[in-house]
């Protein structure tokens, strides 16, 4: 177990990495990759109407169940297959799971890998994991329902909504909290949430945070920079979306997301837990890789993250979320349009309102990814929330960052790009 500080962050910095890459455009400039087209799954999944009110309007949205054998996909998404095996290949990681949603329909999902080291049973494609900050998308849908409502503006000031709450609040919009350009510090820069530390591993990971526990370790480190000069990643600005959230419905944001998403869209495999320590119904383990072997970190308390990145769920129901999301049916098109909008700063250039841009071989997608102790998520969705994709991994060593990297990469692009075709995806 690592003693030395600097060395404990050193390896949390690398078990992260990847992460960071796709949050910042990583197939951006990759060279389309030879993916043979698909032919129709020969499977036929059950399907459900999901009815919800957006702004009062009631909506209809089609989209695959859990139902269905999802290895029966057949040879024609064997590129798909083989990249997703690659991921583990590697010795990045102990398993891997993927779906792509074609126009509502479930059309290929498959997991590589095992879903723990001691029995070494296969990972199962229908497993859930943490989704790490994947979750920002959730809530910030929730968030712009809210605006669409007339309960508040994107362009109202923290202070009126919580006073007090963080330096420079009376200068802060709900904008900029969104789109992390608040210049709130981010609260897990702090050492408690330095997750090689022993102390966290044995102890810490099982503590309980409220909201404002965690705005208040925020608050012991200065603003990042003025509002709106620059833009800078930080947990801490989705912790005051969330209080947002609560002062203006009186419930907490993890129901609020259930009873505006999660259940209207009948994602089965997705919650929203306070501090529930265990990921309920089949899961991976997630791991690190220390000096005394792997340590299991898949049980840990989801309040350090909370609304920045504490919900647990499912490749089917990502791809799900995100085809009603892009697909207009969450939100008006107003609040869709500014969720859209990126900022001018920097890295901040590929990031709107809880969505991030990537620009691939086959054009522009929308999604967000995330990152947890033992888990990373990335979910995309076409502009038009025709086609969407969802993986997860849990990492456990990086011998090679730049194989790890290209393994994403392959499973991404593969699941992403193809000639147009019954039953595959069309190029945008």
């Amino acid at each position: 177990m690592p003693t030395d500080p600097t060395s404990a962050r050193r390896r949390a910095v690398r078990h992260t990495a990847l992460a960071a890459a796709l949050a910042t455009g990583l197939l951006a400039g990759l060279a389309p990759a030879a993916v043979a087209a698909p032919a129709e799954p020969p499977t036929t999944l059950g399907c459900h109407t999901a009815h919800y009110s957006v702004d009062g309007r009631q909506v209809e949205d089609t989209y695959e169940t859990e139902e269905g054998d999802p290895a029966a996909h057949g040879a024609a998404w064997a590129d798909a297959d083989a990249a997703l095996k690659g991921m583990t290949d590697t010795g990045y990681s102990t398993n891997a799971l993927a779906a792509v949603r074609q126009d509502g329909r479930l059309a290929w999902r498959d997991a590589a890998g095992v879903a723990d080291l001691d029995s070494r049973a296969p990972a199962d494609p229908q497993g859930r994991f943490r989704i790490g900050s994947a979750t920002k998308t959730f809530v910030a849908t929730t968030l712009l329902q809210l605006v669409g409502e007339g309960r508040l503006d994107l362009d109202d000031r923290l202070e009126c909504l919580l006073p007090g709450i963080v330096p420079n609040s009376t200068d802060i919009t709900v904008r900029q909290l969104l789109n992390h350009t608040s210049g709130v510090a981010n609260y897990t820069r702090d050492p408690a949430f330095d997750f090689y530390d022993q102390g966290w591993l044995t102890t810490r990971r099982y503590r309980s945070y409220s909201l404002r526990d965690l705005v208040d370790i925020a608050n012991t480190y200065p603003p990042t920079f003025a509002p709106g000069q620059d833009w800078s990643y930080s947990n801490t600005n989705y912790i005051l979306v969330a209080m947002i959230i609560e002062k203006l419905t009186g419930h907490r944001w993890n129901d609020e997301v259930t009873r505006r998403i999660i259940r209207p869209l009948r994602l089965s495999g997705t919650s929203a837990p306070a501090d529930f320590p265990l990921i309920p119904g089949p899961h991976a383990h997630g791991y690190f890789k220390l000096g005394t072997g792997p340590v299991d970190v898949t049980a840990l308390n989801p309040s350090m993250a909370g609304p920045s990145g504490g919900i647990v769920s499912t490749t089917a129901d990502l791809t799900a979320f995100l085809h009603a999301l892009l697909g207009g049916h969450l939100l008006r098109p107003a609040e869709l349009a500014a969720m859209e909008q990126t900022s001018t700063h920097g890295e901040g250039r590929t990031y709107g309102l809880g969505l991030q841009r990537l620009d691939t071989p086959c054009g522009t997608y929308w999604g967000h990814a995330g990152g947890i102790p033992g888990y990373m998520t990335m979910m995309l969705s076409s502009p038009d929330g025709r086609r969407q994709v969802a993986a997860s991994t849990s990492p456990y060593d990086v011998p090679d960052e730049a194989a790890a990297r290209a393994a994403w990469s392959r499973v991404t692009t593969t699941a992403l790009c193809g000639s147009s075709g019954p039953g595959s995806p069309s190029r945008p």
